[in-house]
């Protein structure tokens, strides 16, 4: 059934968001014949839960979900997983005393104070417009346990949603802010792209719920189509954003060449990098095109029907799932897969779901009233929420507008945000490749003297990132250690522009529990801390499987560049620290 409807606009016909505001009310009008047009439940209802696995992140669950066989609807939940771990805020738990605690490399306190100044010494609206935080309301005397108590409260939500599969906007909206009070005030540590993803996921995902029930199928608060259209339009974004930005930016993108060297210059590679690096050139040919393909032509099939919105769907998750195994790209690729899903309806995945079960008989139950007629009469509140739901709509198109006009632009921009709640956000990925590994290796040693040509410097070795070139690559993803991926940024920088690597040395020349924890070894544990820290730079190439290096068990080839870093003492970096305002480490008595 084809529907027109003309909308009178207060914009003027012409104006862009005249045709933006006017798309947008038809979509809303259309939110209410659900009847007629497909929709997709599951994603309204399994999406909650998936962006818990993100939500601060990492879950690894084997669920068994259920949903409605209905054409164009979208009824669909997640029974209990038999097998899950949650690790959701464990990133932030496990790390963030390190890296903005009250001894980590970057202090949040030091970060609020800083901006507490810039706003005229208040902590007021403008303090919390240029960082939105709750820990501008909570004591700073312990700001360590301010963090955690974070990580747990979000670990606690989002366990009890996993594992119950209910949610409610209550709870949704609890850890959008938790974890935006992280992101922002996260600094440096947390600059990626996947964080405002998982933020904008998360908001999107608060309008799936009811506001206060736990009832898995709550019969007067349906999913709503515009709601589903906004994860739809997020992922058109998402690769949109990614493709344009390859094709604009490096030139190996256009001639095909980039998959030559990804495999091998990714961040953290994986055990199959390894293998993949070394696929024929007319592999790599194939697949750079099908990126381009997939990332500039798939995304509008979302607005061609049912059946193409589904092949967008099927293909992105594959994509995705090609991505999650080839490499550690923390949990943006799980992450993404939460909006594809958006593409798909009841009857497109009836064949995955259980039969039997309370939440499918209730929502089966509420199909056959509907078919019926017996359609109980809208109350207040779901009138309410209508009106919420064409806000929501009315927002999303408003804020999107920079958004498209960067992606339109020459000049594209990606992974940023135009509002500082990053509720609507522009995104990209790998818009340019290096074409050769290059590693920070950071050497301690004993000798009084690090110009003795005797002098034996030992080698540090950090969680994930390539060092120890008999080290196999590991294996972590969804997880991501933040300072492994730093780290490979500051390869192909110099330490005077990521002078937190000297804080990192300084740090080590005092056995400093703190920093320490970040790193898979240190070579003095148990002994004296190191004289002397130096930082040098090799390059890192795989060893060809079948060669003699191969054989002896070295996954990786190097070969020293020079130093990326003098060695430096704690006495000779006191004044470095001093005019960073870096708290000094201890020296040790027998060193004065």
């Amino acid at each position: 059934m084809v529907m027109m409807v003309y909308i009178p606009c207060p914009t003027q016909p012409g104006h862009p968001r005249f045709h933006l505001i006017q798309a947008l009310l038809m979509l809303l009008l259309l939110d209410q014949c659900r009847s007629t047009i497909p929709l997709t439940w599951l994603s309204a209802l399994a999406s909650p839960r998936l962006v818990l696995v993100v939500w601060v992140v990492f879950l690894v669950l084997q669920p068994q979900p259920l949903c409605l066989l209905d054409e164009g609807t979208l009824l669909c939940f997640r029974e209990k997983p038999e097998e899950e771990k949650v690790v959701a805020f464990s990133v932030a738990y496990n790390q963030n005393k390190q890296l903005i605690g009250e001894h980590g490399l970057m202090p949040c306190k030091s970060y609020l104070n800083s901006v507490k100044r810039y706003v005229g010494g208040k902590v007021g609206m403008a303090a919390l417009a240029y960082t939105p935080s709750i820990l501008w309301f909570l004591d700073w005397d312990d700001m360590d346990a301010n963090l955690d108590g974070i990580a747990l409260v979000g670990m606690a939500l989002s366990a009890f949603v996993l594992v119950t599969g209910m949610a409610n906007m209550v709870i949704m909206v609890t850890l959008w802010v938790l974890y935006h009070s992280l992101v922002n005030v996260g600094q440096l540590w947390y600059s990626f792209g996947w964080e405002s993803q998982l933020l904008e996921t998360g908001f999107l995902a608060i309008f799936l719920c009811p506001v206060w029930t736990l009832s898995q199928v709550p019969r007067r608060c349906p999913p709503s189509l515009t709601c589903i259209w906004t994860f739809r339009w997020l992922i058109v974004r998402i690769m949109l954003g990614a493709g344009l930005i390859k094709i604009r930016g490096d030139k190996c993108w256009r001639d095909l060449t980039c998959m030559d060297y990804h495999y091998e210059t990714q961040p953290v590679p994986n055990p199959l990098s390894y293998y993949m690096h070394r696929s024929p050139w007319w592999f790599h040919r194939f697949e750079t095109l099908s990126n381009h393909f997939i990332e500039l032509i798939v995304p509008f099939f979302t607005f061609l029907g049912r059946r193409m919105c589904m092949v967008n769907g099927a293909i992105q998750i594959l994509f995705q799932v090609v991505l999650i195994v080839s490499g550690n790209l923390s949990f943006l690729n799980w992450l993404t897969i939460v909006p594809s899903l958006a593409c798909f309806d009841d009857a497109s995945l009836s064949f995955m779901f259980r039969s039997g079960g309370g939440a499918k008989k209730a929502v089966l139950e509420i199909q056959n009233e509907d078919a019926a007629g017996r359609t109980p009469k809208p109350t207040k509140g779901m009138l309410i929420r209508r009106v919420v739901n064409i806000s929501l709509g009315i927002l999303i198109g408003f804020l999107s507008i920079p958004v498209v006009m960067n992606l339109i632009s020459s000049r594209q921009v990606m992974n940023t945000s135009f509002d500082p709640l990053r509720i609507v956000n522009t995104y990209g990925a790998f818009g340019s490749i290096t074409k050769e590994r290059t590693e920070v290796i950071f050497q301690g040693t004993l000798n009084p003297d690090p110009k003795d040509p005797e002098a034996v410097w030992e080698e540090y070795q950090f969680q994930c990132k390539p060092g120890d070139i008999y080290r196999r690559p590991c294996l972590i993803s969804p997880y991501h250690y933040r300072l492994d991926w730093l780290m490979w940024f500051a390869a192909f920088q110099t330490y005077e522009q990521s002078e937190w690597v000297i804080h990192i040395a300084g740090r080590l020349l005092s056995n400093d529990s703190t920093v320490l924890s970040l790193l898979d070894h240190n070579p003095f544990q148990g002994r004296d801390p190191p004289r002397w820290v130096r930082g040098e730079h090799f390059r890192y190439k795989f060893s060809p499987p079948g060669s003699a290096s191969a054989a002896q068990g070295k996954w990786w080839l190097r070969k020293r560049i020079g130093a990326y870093f003098p060695p430096v003492d704690l006495e000779g970096l006191r004044g470095y620290f001093q005019s960073r305002n870096w708290p000094h480490p201890h020296i040790p008595p027998n060193r004065s």
